[in-house]
Parts: structure tokens; C-alpha cells; sequence
């Protein structure tokens, strides 16, 4: 009878595997949160974006990591360029525009080019874009995640002690079952979900002056109150919103109606509460 190959054996000697290893790559960030969904095209990224602005003009010192290594989207939205970067000594500068350091892949890879990488080199860049970048003191640390709760995810948790999660979600059931997912992964690596953000809410007409919910009404915040999170923000879906990524200038550099004013001081109120 065949002993069988060493990679298919079942001694348990032979099949385990090395634990994981849980470090702090910035130790110099005091509130470290990510911004997840789950899902893809829930508007994550101008969640993200727009909080670093907002929590910026507040006096505060943010940083905004954009970890979605195949498909970045903070540097279109803030209008940084790829081989912007400059370095000093050894180490990458973080690019800061309205007052937010801030790198992508975008900024290190042409965006034109595919970026076809296993989860080793993905770990790796991540690390990398962490702790041989100069953030310097920051009071929050924003990282942007892609969909999914895969190698990018777990990057995250093992190279920084993240304070506290973001779920960021549509009123649709569609967009929920992901984002549940989403919850669940941070929740059992043990990291606080500080509450949840429901974007593209419900549409305001101009001719009316109503509120439209295209996309189901409340489903983020029935979520959030029956999983006992917080409700963080009900966000419109507005075309101002959506224009300002497009030309580069983020909504909160004005924020008209304070949408994510108050949304980063409920952040902030959350963080303290912890």
C-alpha cells in the first residue's frame, strides 16, 4: 500500500502550519480603523476619503492607506499621480493633500497595467506601503480595503493593531450579505466594529424635495440596530458626491449639508467610548 506524497499525508506533524504572526508596523498612529464592505460599488472609497478629509479639517493628523492593490481608487479621487512619490533616506513620503498623507498602489504601480499578484507579494507590498513609508505621528490611520475578506484583509490584522472597523454598505439586501461577512471576519480576529455607514441612503429630488429610496429604505440601519452596532451615517446618494471623486476634489472639502463632519464625530465619539 502506498505511504502516499508528503504534501497529501495525514500526519499531523507534516500538515501543520506555521501560526500567524501578529505585530504593529506603525506604532506611531494612534487610532488605526478600516474601512471595509464585503462588497464591491458600495462607495467604500469615497466613504474613506471623504472621512480623511473631514477628520483632517478638524485639526486632527490622518493618514489614509489605500489597500485595494488591484483595483485603487483614493489616488483618482484626491488627483495624485503615479511616480509622484518622493523618498527620504530610505523610506517612501506619503503624499498629503488637504491636509491627509496619503499613498496608493496607484501612486508605485502604472494604473494602466494589471496588477496580477498572489497573496505573498500582496502581504508583502502591504507591509511595505506600512512601515518603509514616512506617516510620522498620526491621530487616525485610515485604511481602505478592498471587497472580500481575503489575503488583503488578514494583511491588515497581522501587521496592525486596528482599534476599530467601518462597514460601509447600500440599503440593499444584496449589498448586506456581503457585508455581514465582512463584520463577521473582523469580529472573530478580534477587532471592534465601531458601527456602520449606510451609503447611497435615498435620493433627494430637486423637483419635489423629497426623499426617493432607490435602493430599499433603512436596510443599513435595520442591520446595524439588530446587530447592536451603531449607525454611523445615512449618506445620500447625491451627484455631488459623485462628481467631486470624478474631478478630484473630495465632497468634505466643503460638505455643504456636514455629512462626513458629523460622520467623523461619530467616529471619534465611538473611539473614545471604547
Amino acid at each position: 500500500m502506498s505511504e502516499g506524497c508528503s504534501s497529501c499525508s495525514s500526519n499531523p506533524k507534516q500538515a501543520a502550519t506555521k501560526p500567524a504572526e501578529y505585530v504593529n508596523l506603525l506604532e506611531s498612529a494612534e487610532n488605526i480603523l478600516a474601512v471595509a464592505s464585503g462588497k464591491g460599488g458600495v462607495g467604500k472609497s469615497t466613504v474613506a476619503v471623504n472621512l480623511a478629509v473631514a477628520l483632517a479639517k478638524k485639526g486632527f493628523r490622518v493618514g489614509l492607506l489605500d489597500a485595494d492593490i488591484h483595483g485603487p481608487s483614493v489616488a483618482k479621487m484626491f488627483g495624485t499621480k503615479y511616480g509622484e512619490v518622493t523618498t527620504t533616506g530610505d523610506k517612501i513620503d506619503p503624499i498629503i493633500v488637504h491636509g491627509v498623507k496619503t499613498l496608493s498602489i496607484g501612486n508605485l504601480v502604472d494604473p494602466d497595467k494589471a496588477t496580477i499578484w498572489r497573496g505573498p507579494l500582496i502581504h508583502s507590498a502591504l507591509q511595505q506601503m506600512i512601515k518603509d513609508v514616512n506617516w510620522g505621528e498620526l491621530d487616525y490611520f485610515i485604511v481602505d480595503l478592498p471587497p472580500g475578506t481575503g489575503d488583503v484583509q488578514l494583511s491588515l490584522v497581522q501587521s496592525l493593531h486596528v482599534k476599530g472597523m467601518i462597514a460601509v454598505s447600500t440599503p440593499q439586501e444584496m449589498s448586506l450579505i456581503d457585508v455581514v461577512k465582512a463584520v463577521d471576519m473582523f469580529e472573530k480576529v478580534g477587532v471592534k466594529v465601531l458601527g456602520v455607514v449606510e451609503n447611497m441612503s435615498y435620493f433627494v429630488c430637486d423637483g419635489c424635495n423629497k426623499k426617493h429610496y432607490i435602493f430599499g429604505s433603512d436596510g443599513g440601519k435595520n442591520f446595524a440596530e439588530k446587530s447592536g452596532y451603531e449607525l454611523l451615517a445615512q449618506i445620500p446618494l447625491d451627484t455631488e458626491i459623485m462628481g467631486s471623486g470624478e474631478k478630484s476634489e473630495p465632497y468634505a472639502i466643503e460638505d455643504k449639508n456636514n455629512i462626513y463632519s458629523d460622520l467623523a464625530d461619530n467616529i471619534s465619539e465611538s473611539i473614545h467610548g471604547l
